[in-house]
């Protein structure tokens, strides 16, 4: 990589900059380099690790190893969850948000399910301005993606470079307990999740092969891709600044080893997810002008949309001890096996827009192991909130702000959701596998706890084989750390019911929405449906950013699916 200080604007030294190596990252990388033509950079602040090279907490199939792990993660990102308080003081506490900062972004550290969403989702898109992202227009790029191991047929790819596979039996006690509750409530197995998507149970597609993860980074970035000599990666990494000639993007400027240099290109894709994009063109002077001039930053282009509409997908948790028979046994490390979709039949609310997964293990700590989830969200949500710059510094973290169940739809099916869970948990062949079944607050103290490292391990080595002695030592010790909430039968007070959601919700990492595509005569589209930033020439976002509304799906493999779609448009222009 030539660092070369440039003082006037040259010849192009690239013809593409990618700005993040995540999930569409990495697709661009991919692709755009295939055309032996283009000279193609790929920049990620986090470190690179070449094929072969991954760490092992990156490869395990228990993702908690590597999303606890501070050295995969963008430091001290926080987040508001709740809905804002109206004109009362905000005093809702910040919790920590997880983003991946590595190579292949936060498909390196997420749980690995790889599924599309709904039909409807992808209508809705086109509905809102993003032209030919309807079902139709995006159903090639997900067959293109993927290699299914199970299913083929004209809705299913097996020639992609994502690994798609389902573990249909053979679940651990806790799941077993939790499905064998669900089919008693009349939900049928729909086996493929991705091709059939009516209300049931599914065992859940994976992207994770030979019992090791399959991040996008490794489906994408193989060996005979980085051997192309068109294509550049530079890990450890940081854009700092965009290069601007009037209104047109000329370049950037990057800052590795203590070293900055000015690298100019044909075109930048900006793909540094839902958090960090915004938050970058806003330093560059591409946002709302109001708030951009109140923090002295030069306003290159009023685009109000951009750190706003900021959607995720909003839940709350039950926790419950394990008995013994009813844990992981010894060798297995992937914990979620199935999930349930079902429909809310809430006005204006589309079917399956529900969705229940259980875990048989919370944390990768010891006493993780002997704890098991019913993790609940809404799949399709409605609340928005933002994220905002609150200085004008490009190393300062942005203010995060989900304003979950500001929309009285989000809250009335949290409701609905959790006498769904109640049901679950009362049936006996859920009560079977666990004790003290609890609605999990996520105290400060369990927060710190979840941090991977060996004080942690050991102190936790500790709490876990206190936990066994007996129900008395065992209810103190989940009362102090995580249960800290009310009991399940206060939760039958409609008011303490609707107050702890209100106070507990939290996100799945699943952010999308900020730099939303939309049309033309749409003052709050930030981008076309090629990803291009209205009122920026030589400027493109192809991330969950670009989302018009958030999918009923983990994001990582729709994700994907939008790299694949905006290279596809790159190539063809």
């Amino acid at each position: 990589m030539c660092w070369a200080r440039m003082t006037n604007i040259p010849a192009a030294q690239h013809d593409f900059i990618i700005l993040g190596a995540g999930s569409a990252g990495c697709v661009l990388a991919n692709r755009l380099s295939a055309r032996a033509g283009d000279n193609v950079l790929l920049i990620e602040a986090g470190d690179d690790y070449p094929p072969g090279d991954e760490p092992p907490e990156v490869l395990d199939s228990f993702a908690a190893t590597a999303h606890s792990n501070p050295r995969f993660i963008w430091p001290d990102l926080t987040a508001a969850f709740g809905p804002r308080p109206g004109n009362a003081p905000d005093r809702r506490p910040r919790r920590r948000y997880t983003q991946g900062r590595v190579i292949g972004g936060t498909s390196s550290i997420n749980g690995m399910v790889a599924v599309r969403g709904l039909p409807s989702d992808y209508d809705d898109w086109a509905v809102r301005g993003a032209a030919g992202w309807d079902w139709n227009g995006v159903l090639p790029y997900f067959r293109k993606l993927e290699s299914d191991q199970d299913f083929d047929g004209p809705l299913h790819g097996k020639d992609g470079p994502v690994p798609l596979r389902r573990i249909a039996d053979g679940w651990p006690g806790f799941v077993q307990g939790v499905f064998e509750a669900v089919k008693d409530l009349g939900f049928k197995n729909l086996h493929d999740q991705n091709g059939a998507f009516g209300d049931g149970y599914f065992p859940i597609a994976i992207s994770n092969i030979d019992n090791h993860r399959m991040s996008a980074a490794m489906a994408y970035l193989t060996r005979d891709v980085r051997r192309r000599p068109n294509l550049t990666i530079l890990g450890g990494a940081r854009a700092e600044q965009l290069l601007f000639d009037g209104t047109r993007v000329i370049g950037v400027r990057v800052r590795r080893d203590g070293e900055t240099r000015d690298l100019h290109a044909r075109e930048i894709i900006v793909s540094m997810g839902t958090i960090h994009s915004p938050t970058f063109l806003m330093h560059n002077g591409i946002g709302p002008a109001s708030e951009l001039a109140a923090l002295g930053i030069a306003v290159v282009a009023d685009r109000r949309g951009v750190g706003k509409h900021l959607m995720e997908h909003p839940g709350v948790n039950f926790g419950c001890y394990l008995h013994r028979d009813a844990r992981l046994p010894a060798g297995m490390r992937r914990q979620m096996f199935a999930g349930l979709r079902w429909s809310s039949g809430v006005d204006g609310c589309p079917a399956g827009d529900m969705y229940v997964i259980p875990s048989n293990k919370a944390a990768w700590h010891d006493v993780g192991h002997r704890l098991g989830l019913l993790m609940m969200w809404v799949n399709r949500s409605y609340s928005t909130g933002d994220v905002r710059l609150i200085s004008p510094d490009p190393a300062a973290k942005p203010e995060i702000d989900f304003n979950m169940c500001s929309d009285w739809r989000d809250m009335e099916r949290l409701i609905g959701g959790v006498r769904m869970m109640i049901k679950l948990q009362a049936h006996p062949a859920v009560q079977r596998t666990c004790a003290q079944i609890f609605p999990v607050s996520y105290s400060d103290r369990a927060r710190r706890y979840a941090v991977y490292g060996r004080a942690n391990a050991i102190q936790m080595a500790i709490g876990g084989a206190m936990m066994d002695f007996g129900g008395a030592v065992r209810k103190l010790m989940i009362d102090a750390l995580i249960a800290d909430g009310p009991t399940l039968d206060e939760l039958s007070d409609a008011a303490t019911l609707k107050q702890w959601i209100a106070d507990t919700v939290l996100g799945h990492w699943h952010a999308t929405s900020t730099c939303r595509m939309g049309a033309p005569d749409d003052p709050r589209a930030v981008t076309d449906p090629a990803g291009q930033v209205y009122g920026v020439a030589g400027l493109r976002v192809c991330d969950a950013s670009i989302m018009p509304t958030v999918p009923c799906a983990n994001t990582n493999i729709p994700t994907i699916m939008v790299g694949e779609k905006i290279a596809a448009a790159m190539l063809g222009e």
